[in-house]
């Protein structure tokens, strides 16, 4: 099993890679880990891999360009023996099934870490195979998340516990999960923003958030719409989403 790390803090990440039992499972052979940093792969003489969020909003927001050229140097020819797993609030919950599948189907494991006020949207859309949540509350960035997952993974493979044992979101202040979030450049690979975004016209951006967060939610966490106190406007866009079949 091969676990790569996708993060801008890698002596954060190789520091938990170097103790315990995942220290011993990579210096018996029984697991390989690597850490890439998305700094490597800035096309800013400054390094800088976040930006300004399309459409306005507080923080700033880690570029896909970056993510995606440190994940293909990890993995330049993907099979499906490899899984692309991002870190996020709208993932499938991490459980202990999931990490069983994890190491059953899959010898490399990407884990994307974000940082900031989030990753462009591309790298979820375009990028990823799958999301996982590690669950509902606030954590600064994937790290953590990846920390979880490489530690319940690892303890699935034999011999790692040795003979003593064997292995048998943003805190959703509302519960609801964010709309897709985009940053330079406008256009990546033939993905481009969407329009409305680079409009300027607030009011038409807001309700375009809205929808494509309650569209998110409906189709990733539809459990969080029972919390939600939904508005009149919130009920007739989850009505048109229905329409539209995106359920």
């Amino acid at each position: 099993m091969k676990i790569t790390v996708i993060s801008l803090f890698p002596e954060f990440v190789e520091a938990f890679f170097n103790q315990s039992i995942m220290k011993r499972a990579i210096e018996n052979g029984l697991l390989e880990m690597n850490v890439v940093n998305p700094r490597d792969f800035s096309h800013n003489k400054h390094r800088h891999v976040d930006d300004t969020v399309y459409g306005g909003g507080d923080g700033m927001l880690m570029q896909c360009q970056p993510i995606f050229e440190a994940v293909e140097s990890a993995l330049p020819e993907k099979s499906e023996k490899d899984r692309i797993i991002f870190l996020s609030p709208a993932g499938t919950p991490f459980t202990q099934d999931k990490a069983k599948e994890l190491y059953k189907k899959y010898d490399h494991l990407v884990l994307v870490c974000g940082h900031y006020e989030g990753v462009d949207y591309r790298v979820e859309e375009h990028l990823a195979d799958e999301e996982i949540s590690i669950g509902d509350y606030v954590i600064t960035g994937g790290e953590l998340g990846a920390m979880v997952i490489s530690d319940a993974v690892a303890r699935m493979i034999p011999g790692v516990l040795g003979s003593e044992g064997s292995a048998i979101y943003d805190s959703f202040y509302e519960p609801i999960l964010e709309c897709p979030q985009y940053t330079k450049p406008a256009e990546f690979r033939g993905w481009k923003v969407p329009e409305v975004l680079l409009s300027g016209h607030h009011a038409n951006i807001a309700q375009w958030r809205r929808k494509e967060a309650l569209k998110r939610t409906l189709l990733k966490r539809p459990d969080l719409l029972v919390k939600l106190k939904k508005t009149e406007k919130d009920e007739e866009m989850l009505e048109e989403l229905r329409k539209e079949g995106k359920t």
